[in-house]
């Protein structure tokens, strides 16, 4: 497979090139050229490995629903008994991940509307998967009788907003570890779905 000149698989230097160029200018304002550049070959050579810049778009925003989905469908198998234990679980891994991958986050938030019709509808589908996942897990919570669910759905839609915002702003040299922020988030949202003080400080680290 043909390789750029520092080593790294093409097609895995082309997809790093690709988000950092689509986080910093925007898909619409990015060409193929600028991508080829920053890897080191010939645009031509691109098309042995891509047909063209919306398949890079769609495997960014793909690639890092299927992460995602991947990792919350992970910290819920081990949780399976305990929905608190399990919402914590869920927002710890929904504010790290979109913490740590925030260029990709910020892709997928500002670009969904640059994709094809069928990768549209599979991103969409991936996200409801995603929010679905969540929810159960607020409703479980209220069916036991461990939390006073307002709107599962609306309180599923505000966990998300929230792992959202953290990618616009969250620096890891800034004034909170991300550490005390995934604590803090975690805390504030057992208490927004109504889960008792209590259980909250049990769970706590």
């Amino acid at each position: 497979m043909p390789r750029p000149t520092n080593g790294v698989r093409t097609p895995d230097a082309i997809r790093e090139a690709a988000i950092e160029l689509f986080y910093e200018h925007g898909y619409e304002a990015t060409s193929l050229r600028e991508v080829a550049a920053k890897v080191g070959i010939r645009v031509g050579s691109l098309y042995n490995h891509i047909s063209g810049k919306d398949e890079l778009l769609s495997s960014i925003m793909i690639g890092i629903m299927d992460d995602l989905l991947a990792a919350l469908r992970s910290v819920l198998r081990e949780h399976e008994d305990d929905p608190v234990a399990a919402l914590r679980a869920c927002v710890d891994t929904h504010i790290r991940f979109h913490a740590q991958r925030a260029r990709e986050v910020f892709i997928g938030n500002s670009e969904l509307r640059a994709l094809p019709a069928k990768e549209h509808r599979r991103v969409v589908s991936k996200r409801d998967q995603y929010e679905k996942l969540i929810r159960g897990v607020i409703e479980e919570l209220s069916a036991q009788g461990k939390a006073e669910v307002v709107d599962a759905r609306l309180q599923t839609y505000a966990i998300v907003a929230m792992g959202t915002h953290v990618a616009s702003w969250y620096k890891p040299r800034g004034g909170m570890s991300l550490e005390a922020i995934v604590q803090t988030y975690t805390e504030l949202i057992l208490r927004q779905v109504g889960v008792p003080s209590a259980a909250v400080a049990a769970t706590s680290n």
